[in-house]
């Protein structure tokens, strides 16, 4: 416990709570963060570390879980503190028992992710940049969406792409995808919403009593479609959550096209961030984009 001291003592004077006698457990965490569970009996916390340069890191997961907070929509953890003590950055939430999200969790699930995205927004972009993963997510204001994805979702990663060594066949097809987005947008003038933006299975659990919870967001205000997509890319979400949100919020047709093209910023950063596995995936999605066109 002594390695975390000061960040215990951090949470003490947040909650009051007397955390003396509280054991730290190690719960692993995801490809970016180490993660410890703090309990003294009676009440647990979630404590998640990383070097203290990505202090600012924690910061915006911390500002987009009040956010989604706010909405009173879909159950979020409770931020109790966040920032540098005992050699680490950290971000310390309330702990939640967590189990698969399935039943009527993910129906609940459904419905109450619409009512987040209802939610109306006054911009796309966030008030501050945050990551996905570890990558640099850039939310500068605007108020058109294409320029939004173009300028900071796809072309940003593609130009991190490139600084990785990716060049070739992904960046010429890359930019004539870039080119060509006004064509596969046409006619799209969505409303921005609230997101989570980093909705895949492993950030989206259900509670002790059955109710969803989501986690670990990289939040901006965006097209809903954009987090309906990624809930289809590794799977994790059944048939029931997607029937509840279009009950709730029904979404058209070409929201199918769309989605190859919002996955597509997911794959370009699990490209820059897990390597060349992921290259075929990202320069087969486009070769479909293109063909659409």
């Amino acid at each position: 416990m002594a390695q975390f001291s000061s960040i215990i003592s951090e949470i003490e004077k947040a909650t009051g709570k007397n955390l003396n006698n509280a054991n730290v457990t190690s719960i692993g965490g995801g490809c970016i963060n180490s993660a410890f569970r703090l309990d003294n009996g009676s009440v647990s916390y979630f404590i998640k570390v990383n070097s203290p340069q990505l202090a600012s890191m924690f910061e915006a997961e911390a500002h987009g879980l009040h956010e989604m907070l706010a909405t009173n929509s879909v159950r979020v953890p409770e931020v109790i503190g966040y920032g540098v003590a005992d050699g680490h950055s950290y971000l310390a939430l309330e702990y939640i028992p967590l189990g698969s999200l399935r039943g009527n969790a993910s129906a609940l699930m459904g419905e109450q992710l619409a009512r987040m995205h209802r939610a109306p927004q006054p911009y796309f972009g966030w008030h501050m940049d945050n990551t996905i993963g570890s990558t640099p997510q850039i939310n500068d204001k605007k108020h058109d969406w294409l320029s939004f994805w173009r300028d900071e979702r796809l072309g940003q990663q593609l130009r991190f792409a490139a600084g990785n060594g990716f060049g070739g066949r992904l960046q010429s097809q890359g930019e004539k995808l870039l080119v060509n987005l006004d064509k596969l947008l046409a006619g799209h003038e969505p409303q921005p919403a609230l997101l989570h933006g980093d909705l895949w299975g492993g950030n989206a659990a259900a509670d002790d009593q059955g109710n969803p919870v989501i986690f670990d967001p990289a939040c901006y205000y965006g097209d809903r479609e954009a987090d309906l997509a990624m809930t289809e890319l590794f799977g994790g979400f059944g048939g029931d959550f997607f029937a509840a949100y279009n009950a709730e919020y029904p979404v058209d047709s070409d929201y199918q096209t769309r989605k190859t093209l919002y996955n597509l910023y997911h794959i370009i950063n699990h490209l820059n961030l897990f390597g060349g596995g992921y290259l075929g995936q990202a320069e087969s999605m486009i070769d479909r984009l293109l063909a659409q066109v």
